[in-house]
């Protein structure tokens, strides 16, 4: 018989449809999977472990649709630089990964992750240097022992410096070789099934280190395989001049002209985009990884995140790579988004809900993973993060939604990933932190070091 799991005595919300929600509430788990959700207290069911929710927020577990965890060890570094030099400075430091590296990476920005109420994310890795091993699966074995739902997507370069790209030479590929290895990452580790806790995407990393001929290939790639497409796109002012000077068109149109437009793709930041760009994405159903902290952290811009989701777009969050977001915490992408959405379009620009439907439903609509995750509905997969508001922190705060994104983070008491425990008392229970820690602090001196 499935383990039964009881969680009760919570406020509740669910970000179903109707948008419930319940001051007391409960949810019974069977299995993976939502049995019930309910107000009041849960019937007596024998056998089951019960959860005092009392003082708690009951979210769904939070989706990060955009990052890159190779990062994590390459923190603090060009921190007043913008994109262009941020990316010029740390280039040859990331040059030296190595599988050992983006493990640990991995597991350090995993277990944040899931401290920050991170139940599923995306990884966007790009950075494949010669002799660095197998870093894909580096990183998915990170993914497997912090516990977390993973959606790594396959990324690549092959426009290198010498071809007026911006990457160096030395961390470009061969664009047969990483269409080959795409397809191979494809096969060996994609799962497609519902409760699926892996699946793979398609990645080439941007117009300004792709060729366009690896966009149109990656394009007909990802959906010969039935997979998702990923890439950055209209992130800085100076990605714009690029696509214009050497395409005579936007970033947008550019991406349009090979085939990255649909309800299959989804692009990382969308800050520069006009009206007509807008249209044109919600038209198409495509989604935007909306990065609030790493977009004002580069100063890149700020995302016109509400005359999106008007459009009809699909618009998740994302918290970008930890070397341009060192906090990489997904709830403070959530209250970001609010107070970024309001300083640009006034104070009804984005609710606080809004920002939980972005940080939740929103971003399992742009993985592709909404029929499963991202609201708390009977048959759902049991991903849920269980917040402690009757702290000094949040205690007298009238609305919990609000205490939850616009008050300080407050602790996770639970974080459950298909009905498993990964944190709990706001500790992470399936990994050594400490130990974490001590280990990315040894990589990130020594990739400094290999650099200098």
């Amino acid at each position: 018989m499935a383990a039964r799991t009881v969680i009760q005595g919570c406020a509740i919300a669910t970000m179903d449809p109707a948008r419930t929600e319940m001051s007391h509430g409960h949810v019974i788990i069977v299995g993976n999977r939502i049995e019930a959700v309910g107000a009041g207290p849960a019937p007596e069911i024998a056998g089951a472990r019960v959860v005092d929710g009392s003082g708690c927020l009951l979210t769904p577990g939070l989706v990060n649709t955009h990052h890159h965890l190779y990062q994590w060890v390459t923190r603090g570094i060009a921190a007043d630089a913008t994109l262009f030099e941020w990316l010029t400075t740390l280039y040859p430091v990331w040059a030296g990964i190595d599988e050992y590296a983006v493990n640990v990476a991995a597991r350090g920005g995993l277990a944040w992750l899931a401290r920050t109420g991170c139940t599923l994310t995306s990884d966007h890795h790009y950075v494949f240097p010669r002799d660095g091993g197998d870093l894909l699966a580096a990183e998915i074995e990170g993914a497997r022992s912090v516990g977390l739902r993973f959606h790594p997507a396959r990324g690549s370069m092959d426009l290198g410096r010498s071809q007026g790209g911006l990457p160096p030479d030395h961390v470009v590929e061969d664009r047969d070789a990483a269409l080959a290895a795409t397809e191979e990452a494809v096969t060996r580790w994609h799962d497609p099934s519902p409760d699926s806790m892996l699946q793979i995407a398609v990645a080439p990393c941007s117009p300004f280190s792709v060729t366009g001929e690896l966009m149109s290939e990656a394009a007909a790639l990802a959906r010969r395989l039935g997979v998702r497409l990923h890439t950055h796109l209209a992130e800085t002012l100076d990605e714009e001049d690029f696509c214009r000077e050497r395409f005579g068109c936007s970033s947008l149109e550019y991406a349009e002209g090979l085939g990255w437009l649909g309800d299959d793709v989804w692009f990382a930041h969308g800050i520069h985009l006009d009206d007509r760009a807008v249209q044109r994405i919600g038209e198409t159903s495509t989604g935007i990884a909306h990065c609030p902290t790493s977009n004002a952290r580069l100063g890149a811009g700020i995302a016109r995140t509400r005359n999106l989701i008007d459009a009809g777009a699909r618009v998740g969050l994302g918290v970008d790579g930890a070397a341009s977001n060192e906090s990489a915490s997904m709830l403070e992408e959530a209250r970001h988004a609010v107070l970024f959405a309001r300083a640009r379009g006034g104070p009804k620009a984005l609710g606080v809900r809004d920002a939980l439907a972005l940080a939740t439903i929103g971003g399992a609509r742009v993985l592709g993973r909404e029929d499963d995750l991202g609201s708390i509905e009977p048959g759902k997969l049991a991903d849920l993060a269980l917040w402690r508001l009757d702290t000094i922190a949040h205690a007298d705060i009238t609305d919990p939604v609000a205490a939850l994104i616009l008050g300080s983070p407050p602790p996770l008491e639970l974080l459950l990933v298909d009905g498993r425990v990964v944190v709990e008392q706001d500790r992470v229970v399936t990994v050594d932190e400490s130990a974490i820690a001590r280990e990315a602090t040894t990589v990130h001196q020594s990739l400094v070091r290999k650099a200098g």
